[in-house]
């Protein structure tokens, strides 16, 4: 267990060192996020991994999951172990054969700036409705297929995966999206893919995560940064870098990503490759306590800067058109039907906020299914 003093100076944050009200209230909340470990694993990223005991998690300090640490597996969705489709994540934590022990599971250590970067990225998150979907909004651009004719219980995709430059402190992400949005309440979101942000990490390494929310983005938040995800997977880390990465013209990488419901307990299951990596409560939502309404894929990138463009890339900082190797994609985009079973996307929708920055495009074939190329460099002759 760690001693009081070595638990401030890992998490980077001290109430003796620094007596302002705003870092009692982030010191406060590390201890309740950082629980007790029986292991430590130094990432050779840089990241410090704990091993927590599965029933000491974040997510069971809510009062609606207290004492409801019974885990039931989940009823995955037919067709999702197809062969071939389940490419499988790598990180770093533990690319030199560091793992957890038994009974417990792998949980980034927040710091202070990761409780800094969650408020503030709250507060720059999207706040509008899906039917403004056609509106950069807020610093926030897209370029995305998405879909929204019937009821979604869940979405697959598998997402190729590269390190584009991201400026300090914006982000840039890939990443699927399941989301029930109507006019009068506010939007419920659950998201999975990788992204980078470098004001966060100190690195420009992209990295698995997570986010949720209720309502419209008020509140909900990263992987464990609060209570909420209940994590049952003790290989893989969310929050974690990711490697290896794709280059350009050469090798390609892609990690399969599935969110679906539950038909058993109404949970919202997460599955990255083949690991079963743990679920969202169906009580965490409002709406998405029944079914989604529409799905996305592909790119986003967020900026403050207003004065001009951010030179951030998304993808692979190529346009879609450079095609394989070359540009990022999302492919074998499949959804979760009412009686659980996994089909190919109809109807498919592009989306590009600012196409002169960042583009997206679609296609078909018989390996792939169907997919997206998309990505861009942001700031050039005619993204301003």
């Amino acid at each position: 267990m760690q001693s009081e003093d070595h638990f401030q100076e890992e998490n980077g944050a001290s109430t003796t060192s620094d007596n302002s009200k705003k870092m009692k209230l982030i010191d406060a909340r590390l201890r309740k996020i950082n629980k007790p470990f029986v292991k430590s694993i130094k990432s050779p990223g840089g990241d410090i991994i704990d091993c927590v005991l599965f029933h000491l998690q974040p997510a069971f300090d809510l009062p609606e999951l207290s004492g409801k640490r019974l885990l039931i597996p989940p009823e995955l969705p037919k067709g999702h172990d197809d062969a071939g489709k389940n490419p499988e994540i790598k990180q770093l934590w533990n690319s030199k054969g560091e793992s957890c022990p038994n009974g417990t599971i792998p949980i980034r250590r927040t710091s202070a700036s990761d409780i800094l970067r969650s408020i503030s990225h709250s507060k720059s998150r999207k706040k509008y409705s899906r039917k403004d979907i056609l509106v950069s909004t807020g610093g926030h651009e897209h370029a995305i297929g998405y879909v929204t004719q019937g009821e979604f219980y869940g979405t697959k995709a598998i997402l190729n995966v590269w390190e584009p430059n991201v400026t300090e402190y914006d982000f840039s992400l890939t990443q699927i999206w399941v989301i029930v949005d109507v006019p009068t309440r506010p939007v419920n979101t659950i998201e999975a893919g990788w992204h980078i942000y470098p004001n966060v990490h100190k690195d420009n390494l992209p990295r698995l995560f997570t986010y949720w929310t209720p309502n419209g983005y008020r509140s909900g938040c990263y992987n464990m940064v609060c209570p909420g995800f209940v994590q049952t997977n003790e290989k893989v880390c969310l929050g974690a870098a990711i490697d290896p990465i794709s280059t350009y013209n050469g090798q390609q990488y892609d990690v399969a990503f599935m969110i679906s419901k539950d038909p058993k307990s109404g949970d919202w299951w997460l599955t990255v490759g083949s690991e079963v990596m743990g679920y969202w409560p169906a009580t965490l939502f409002t709406d998405l306590r029944d079914h989604a309404l529409t799905i996305q894929y592909g790119g986003e990138v967020y900026s403050p800067n207003s004065s001009q463009h951010t030179s951030t890339q998304m993808g692979s900082g190529h346009f879609q058109d450079e095609g394989f190797g070359k540009a990022a994609y999302v492919r074998n985009l499949e959804v979760v039907d009412q009686d659980n079973k996994l089909n190919a996307v109809k109807d498919l929708q592009l989306l590009a906020d600012k196409p002169n920055c960042y583009g997206v495009n679609n296609g078909y074939s018989d390996a792939w299914g169907n997919y997206i190329y998309f990505g861009g460099p942001g700031y050039n002759p005619n993204c301003l």
